[in-house]
Formats: C-alpha cells, structure tokens, sequence
C-alpha cells in the first residue's frame, strides 16, 4: 500500500481499539466494595492465582482479603461473621457442596527413605485439619504402625520436615513442590482419600461483590484442570 494507505490502516487500527475499549467501559460490571475470603494455604498457593488474576480482569473495582488458616478454624471465623466466604475441605459428616476433588497423596525426600522406617514417622497438619484426618483414617485401616513426628499448620513447615527426610506427609498433590517425590503402594503406604472442595457462604454477606466472587469461585475451581 503506498503512504495514505498505511496512515489510514493506523488510524483504522487506533479506531477499532478504541472501541472495544469503550464497549468493555460500558459492559464490564461496576461492583465495587470488598470480600474478605478465607483458603488453607496449601489451596492458595495452587488453587487462587489464576481465579484471582481472572476476576480483577472482570471486577477491578472489588478488592479481596485474603485470610489463610484451616478449614475448621475458617468454617468457625465464618460463623463469627469475619468472613464473607471460605473455600474448606470438607470434614467428615460436614453438609457441603463439593464443588472440586483434590488428588491426596504421599510425598517424601527423594535423598531419603522414611517410609523404610518402623513405626513410619509422619508429618501431619494441625488438629482438626481434614487432611490430617484422611492420613490417620487412611494409617488407622492399614497393617501399618505409625507415629507422628510433626504438626504443623503451615504448609511450608510440613514440606521442610519431609525434605529433611524426618518424616513422610500428606499433600495434595498440586501443591507438591519439587523438592520432594510422591509415594504410595510401591513403598507400602495406603491409598489416600481424595480431598473434597467446596464454599461456605455467610448468608449474611449479600453484597453484589460477594455475589460475583462467589459464583466466579463455583465455576472457576469447578473447571481448573
């Protein structure tokens, strides 16, 4: 194309630009206000950037407060009207949509051999935490003698035990970092009950913030790979 021709491609081009983003200006919903959202911090880490990421692209104007612990401690500080949603693992007998399973699995040093030991050490989660609670249902139904080394609510402090090689833990797996190698049957550990995900709801948060929030959650985590 000679020279008019280029320039008018240009502006063509800044036109069209324009316009879509005036057509999103006008599309893109205007909520604003904040939503304070409870996660374990094994699920933050794997579970909310890239649901987070999405949903400021859409709602830039609401801002979420992070609040990492348990999922009973959140299940408590929801109740206590501190929170306007929590994404939990559900706990035995506990009525929730599961919204998501999580693969469970056993993990260990790749320089060391812990599971060789007898009783086998193991690092566990805090009481009261559901994943605890699937590693002892799990050791409880199997010909296995264990002792626990290690409580931690951090997942952090669980994976520098296992690194160490002091103990083996349970992990979901998305959240097992490189450092350590996951086991199972091979080296004579239990299957591991997969995790069931969900999200409790204050029902006295009604805000159209944490309406969206909500449903972007549902679908988002319902939908992750």
């Amino acid at each position: 194309p000679n020279a008019a021709g280029e320039d008018f491609l240009i502006y063509a081009r800044r036109l069209l630009k324009l316009s879509d983003e005036a057509w999103a200006s006008v599309t893109r919903p205007k909520e604003t206000g904040s939503v304070r959202l409870g996660v374990p911090d094994d699920y933050a880490a794997f579970l909310l950037p890239p649901v987070l990421s999405r949903f400021a692209e859409d709602h830039p104007l609401v801002t979420v407060e992070l609040v990492c612990e348990q999922s009973t401690a959140l299940v408590k500080t929801l109740a206590e009207g501190r929170l306007d949603l929590a994404i939990v693992t559900r706990l035995p007998d506990q009525p929730l949509e599961v919204i998501r399973l999580e693969r469970f699995v056993w993990v260990a040093s790749p320089n060391h051999v812990a599971w060789q030991t007898d009783p086998l050490p193991v690092a566990l989660f805090e009481p009261g935490c559901a994943a605890r609670m699937n590693v002892l249902q799990a050791l409880g139904g199997a010909d296995r003698s264990y002792r626990c080394t290690y409580s931690s609510a951090s997942l952090l402090g669980l994976v520098a035990v296992v690194q160490a090689g002091l103990a083996v833990a349970g992990l979901a797996q998305r959240s097992v970092p490189p450092s350590l190698r996951i086991i199972g049957a091979n080296e004579g550990l239990p299957v591991l009950p997969d995790l069931e995900i969900g999200i409790l709801r204050n029902p006295l948060s009604t805000t159209p913030a944490v309406d969206r929030l909500h449903d972007f959650l549902r679908r988002d985590l319902a939908q992750q790979a």
